[in-house]
């Protein structure tokens, strides 16, 4: 594959058009652009749009949760592997450059949560905060939308997994504190290789490895029960790093821990790809053998007893390196399941009556 220079301070190097389109543009090389110009810079812009329903259902028998809410879509993160990716598509949006630019806010997420809580059909049962995209990606830090979901959360009793990849986790440490009390939250940090130089390129806007590690440590000082998810494990790339993200999590104050094998549906196939060629040409046929290696020959098999994991000797190391350095660094010992039982509907406000 030819490779496609790529754009600083974005994971994808294309932006090619949603597989829903009908016409599809394919960009070339014809010699007339001037090569000694910078590319110019890709504006990250967001729209506010009015959410029909904000928790999402799932069956899939490999998720441990079947409730989920993610406040935007999009994430300006602009990690190449994003399993969300596709979904711009609906948007009729490219997977690539689009999705880490052209972001949503879901601005009345907080109220419809409050609304589904509210239903007296309503069942309590765990909801994740961030399944499909980043709760805690840059904009967060000013529309605050994850802030107004957590503070109805809390103000139900209602319990939450958090994953995310952004120390920025840290700026709710007083309320995700408050519900630690109740045994209402945990929190999961994703971290995929602990090579600064890697990351700076494989998911460009997230925090630095060593940032995330810091926040797991400021949050589990805090008393929030925190974890670490070892993800994407990319062969021959990043998979040397498991054993030290799980020792410098642990030593941080994780007390679980998790990995997932790199995932290439749909368009993130062609995507990484092209990423590979860009940024590590010389491991990109090594790479992709490996990731056919461990997916039944295929480049993904979305089978749910394995698409997690992967098949194969390959897969099979993974998981026995994860189990040993678990069982050595004491990860993955007890785990309490959060708390339903606290769950009540705070009364509603009515108006007062008064004789004048």
């Amino acid at each position: 594959m030819q490779a496609t220079p790529p754009i600083k301070g974005r994971g994808s190097v294309s932006n090619k058009t949603s597989r829903f389109e009908l016409l599809q543009r394919e960009s070339f090389d014809d010699e007339w652009a001037k090569t000694d110009e910078a590319a110019p810079k890709t504006a990250t812009t967001v729209s506010f749009e009015k959410a029909k329903s904000i928790i999402s259902r799932n069956e899939s028998p490999d998720i441990s949760f079947d409730q989920s809410i993610n406040p935007y879509r999009g994430c300006e993160h602009g990690c190449i592997y994003c399993y969300a990716r596709p979904t711009h598509a609906y948007l009729n949006h490219s997977p690539g450059l689009d999705f880490e630019t052209k972001l949503y806010a879901k601005s009345n997420a907080a109220e419809l949560l409050r609304k589904e809580l509210s239903r007296p059909n309503y069942v309590p049962k765990l909801i994740a905060l961030g399944a499909n995209t980043d709760p805690y990606q840059p904009i967060e830090r000013r529309l605050r939308i994850t802030a107004s979901i957590l503070a109805v959360m809390e103000e139900f009793n209602q319990p939450v997994a958090i994953t995310t990849k952004s120390a920025s986790v840290t700026q709710d440490i007083e309320l995700l504190a408050r519900m630690a009390s109740k045994n209402l939250v945990r929190v999961f940090m994703s971290v995929g290789s602990l090579d600064r130089t890697i990351a700076r390129t494989l998911e460009p806007r997230a925090s630095t490895p060593g940032a995330r590690i810091d926040a797991i440590r400021t949050l589990s000082a805090a008393g929030i029960p925190t974890g670490v998810m070892v993800a994407p494990v990319i062969p021959a790339l990043t998979d040397h790093d498991m054993e030290k993200i799980l020792f410098s999590a642990q030593d941080a104050g994780a007390k679980s821990a998790a990995y997932v094998l790199l995932r290439l549906p749909l368009e993130i196939a062609d995507l990484f790809r092209e990423w590979l060629a860009a940024h590590h040409p010389l491991k990109e046929a090594h790479v992709m053998n490996l990731v056919k290696q461990m997916r039944n020959g295929k480049i993904y098999d979305s089978d749910f007893k394995t698409r997690m994991k992967g098949t194969g000797v390959f897969a099979d190391l993974l998981e026995q390196r994860f189990k040993k350095a678990c069982a050595k660094a004491g990860l993955n010992q007890t785990r309490q399941p959060l708390d339903t039982t606290l769950f009540s509907r705070p009364p509603e406000d009515k108006p007062q009556l008064t004789l004048f």
